[in-house]
């Protein structure tokens, strides 16, 4: 009889790990749907130098321009005429975000200002291009 109570008493004095793991698992679900991910463009470019710089923060769309004018956006190369329905749909992801232009130092003038035109046409007015600091 004296091991029966025992472990009854054992029983109850044991923590029930229930509720926090409840509080855990809602305090993990709130940070993945309140997080903004940044899509990767896919490619590496070399950076132009620059004297100034300004950080920007709730970058997230990045477009990558290689030096022959290759367009690249989340990991996949797209032709320049879609760039805007590209930014369209990442806009309405994150209506917060912003655009920067990760230009390779040899892609050309062009192709930077039809990707800026896009954003602007899509409705993003805040475009930047990423510079390597000098």
């Amino acid at each position: 009889m004296a091991r029966k109570s025992r472990a009854a008493e054992e029983d109850q004095n044991a923590i029930d790990l229930t509720p926090m793991l409840d509080v855990v698992f809602i305090m993990l679900i709130f940070f993945i749907v309140t997080a903004s991910f940044i899509k990767e463009p896919g490619i590496e470019v070399n950076r132009p130098e620059a004297t100034t710089s300004e950080l920007k923060k709730n970058a997230s769309i990045l477009i990558a321009i290689n030096g022959n004018n290759e367009v690249w956006i989340d990991k996949q190369r797209i032709d320049i005429r879609t760039v805007k329905s590209h930014i369209e749909r990442l806009h309405a992801e994150n209506p917060k975000g912003t655009v920067v232009v990760q230009a390779d130092d040899e892609a050309s003038i062009e192709a930077m200002t039809k990707v800026a035109k896009a954003a602007n046409e899509a409705g993003v007015l805040d475009v930047s291009v990423s510079t390597e600091k000098k």
